[in-house]
């Protein structure tokens, strides 16, 4: 299913703390798929330090992500996502 990029934007969001599957082109060019969720606040992998961010991820086309594989924070962008799959149900990405 074929899926634009502000309603993958909105899945992602409003995914709950659920595990999402992503690919996207990492900022080197290189083809990246990570397993994560958003939502987590707390991980002793990645402690918090209580200062946020100094930028706001939309003003980047960012969203965050906690990496279940490497246990870290990951700002994934919107504008070279390719694929999202949430709930078994696997989106492609389109460039609008």
């Amino acid at each position: 299913m074929n899926i634009s990029k502000a309603k993958a934007t909105d899945l992602i969001k409003g995914s709950k703390g659920k595990f999402i599957n992503v690919k996207f082109v990492k900022k080197n060019g290189d083809l990246r798929t990570m397993t994560g969720r958003t939502g987590v606040y707390k991980s002793k992998h990645a402690p918090l330090t209580g200062e946020g961010l100094k930028y706001n991820p939309n003003d980047y086309g960012l969203v965050g992500i906690f990496d279940a594989q490497n246990k870290g924070y990951r700002m994934v962008n919107i504008n070279t996502l390719q694929e999202l799959t949430l709930e078994g149900q696997t989106y492609q990405i389109g460039s609008n």
